[in-house]
C-alpha cells in the first residue's frame, strides 16, 4: 500500500461508518481479526474482541446505543515496512466530539489482522 492508497482506505473506511454500514467496514478486516478497544470492554465486556463475527456482534450491539455518528479524517499515518495505518479523526457521537487514533495492520492480502483504538479526550 502506498501513502496515497492509505488515504483513500481512511477515506472509503470513514464514509462506511458515516452511513453506519457496518457489513461495509467489516469487508476492510480478516476473518481472525484482533480488535481492541476501550468501548468494547463496555459493550461486550472484554477490550479484545477476536473474529470477524464477534467483531460484527460488538459493532452492531455499539450502533443499537448511538443515535448518530460522524467521523471526521484527520490525518494518515502510514508505514510501509510494518504495513500499519493510523487513522486519526475527530469522532462525533450522539454530539460528543473526541479525537481518536485507529490503528490497523494489515495482512499480506491486504486486509486489516489487528486493530487498536485510542480515544482521547473529549474536543
Amino acid at each position: 500500500m502506498t501513502r496515497d492508497e492509505a488515504t483513500k482506505f481512511a477515506a472509503a473506511w470513514a464514509a462506511a461508518w458515516n452511513e453506519r454500514d457496518v457489513e461495509r467496514v467489516l469487508e476492510f478486516f480478516s476473518d481472525d481479526v484482533t480488535f481492541v478497544s476501550p468501548t468494547a470492554l463496555a459493550v461486550v465486556g472484554t477490550a479484545a474482541v477476536q473474529g470477524k463475527p464477534a467483531l460484527r456482534a460488538y459493532w452492531t450491539q455499539a450502533m443499537g446505543r448511538i443515535s448518530s455518528l460522524k467521523f471526521t479524517l484527520d490525518r494518515v499515518l502510514w508505514d510501509a515496512t510494518a504495513s500499519e495505518l493510523a487513522i486519526v479523526y475527530l469522532s462525533d457521537i450522539d454530539g460528543r466530539a473526541k479525537r481518536v487514533s485507529e490503528n490497523l495492520t494489515f495482512g499480506v492480502d491486504g486486509l486489516v489482522v489487528r486493530a487498536e483504538v485510542f480515544h482521547g479526550v473529549p474536543a
